[in-house]
């Protein structure tokens, strides 16, 4: 039987901006029955009321993923609300720019706290009711970096590490529950306020690089992937194109990431040292858009770079069978 969101029950954690504000207006559309959280109350209350707006059934609570007797008690008020839950999105992310061992050891630590151990306070709470119901999707928002790395982002990159290896030992042992499934989602580079809210010890504002994707293309990809769940979900061309890249060639993709990134995610403006919404929320940024998309994008040096990477890549690889024949 297909599923329809307008009969789900759906917890989307870091829900007051960038995707996890995309995919609860996307839902809200569908009638879905939504449970948003986050630290910022005043976003949240007016979410649920742009949710409810165009026909959703939205709750507000907020919550710090970081606490885990909080998000035990968020699953607890959902379940009571409605019933049961039949979707919950760990989601909420922070991230921490500047060189590894210039970033503060308290703020390295919040970063692994909030997006890592985030998103297992919420598996650890809402696994068991999925188990006593016999179904459940369980998604984790990972991100592309996850799998290929990225210089001067190094907490936020182990943390979407972990949550693909999460992801993966969660799967494992939930093989005997078919009912039970585990998506990860891995964005490439998207229009959210995330980069002005970060923490940034890099001395240089922090920009996305391009191609930059917007939000809601995230939303649509979660939604499908309820809808139909599977194992992976990659958004965006550039992480396909990172991941061959770094398969075929990792050194030279590791060279070439150290140039690029250095190059194309700061911008020349100078900023201080600061710990961004790590500890304490920004209410400024409660929105989809982040604003870093333009209305006629320029053409995209990294696409150029990564078909150089796989073009070179290809090259030394033809040249060794050859030696070897």
């Amino acid at each position: 039987m297909r599923r329809r969101i307008e009969d789900m029950v759906i917890v989307i954690t870091g829900a007051s901006s960038g995707i996890g504000r995309a995919t609860a207006l996307a839902l809200a559309k569908q009638g879905g029955n939504i449970v948003v959280t986050a630290r910022r109350q005043k976003a949240l209350d007016e979410l649920a009321e742009d949710c409810k707006a165009l026909g959703g059934h939205a709750l507000a609570i907020p919550v710090d993923v970081t606490d885990e007797s909080a998000v035990q008690a968020l699953a607890r008020q959902a379940i009571e609300t409605f019933g049961r839950v039949d979707v919950w999105i760990n989601n909420a992310a922070v991230t921490l720019f500047g060189r590894f061992e210039e970033t503060p050891a308290e703020d390295f630590r919040r970063v692994i706290e909030t997006n890592l151990f985030g998103y297992v306070h919420g598996a650890r709470a809402i696994l068991p009711w999925f188990r006593e119901q016999g179904q459940g999707i369980l998604v984790n928002v990972s991100s592309g970096v996850g799998k290929t790395g990225q210089p001067f982002s190094c907490a936020y990159a182990i943390s979407k590490f972990g949550i693909i290896g999460l992801s993966d030992c969660l799967r494992q042992e939930l093989s005997g529950t078919p009912g039970i499934h585990v998506v990860t989602v891995l964005p490439a580079a998207i229009d959210t306020p995330i980069f002005q809210q970060g923490g940034n010890y890099m001395g240089r504002e922090a920009t996305p690089m391009e191609p930059i994707y917007d939000p809601e293309v995230v939303a649509e990809a979660i939604i499908e992937a309820i809808l139909a769940p599977r194992r992976e979900v990659i958004v965006g061309g550039s992480v396909r194109a990172a991941l061959v890249a770094k398969q075929l060639a990792p050194g030279l993709f590791d060279r070439w990431a150290a140039r690029v990134v250095e190059k194309k995610h700061f911008a020349m403006r100078h900023t201080p040292p600061n710990s961004g919404n790590l500890f304490r929320p920004l209410p400024e940024y409660a929105s989809v858009h982040g604003g870093w998309r333009r209305p006629k994008p320029k053409p995209s040096f990294l696409p150029l770079a990564f078909a150089g990477v796989l073009g070179l890549a290809a090259g030394i690889g033809f040249a060794e069978v050859m030696r070897r024949s």
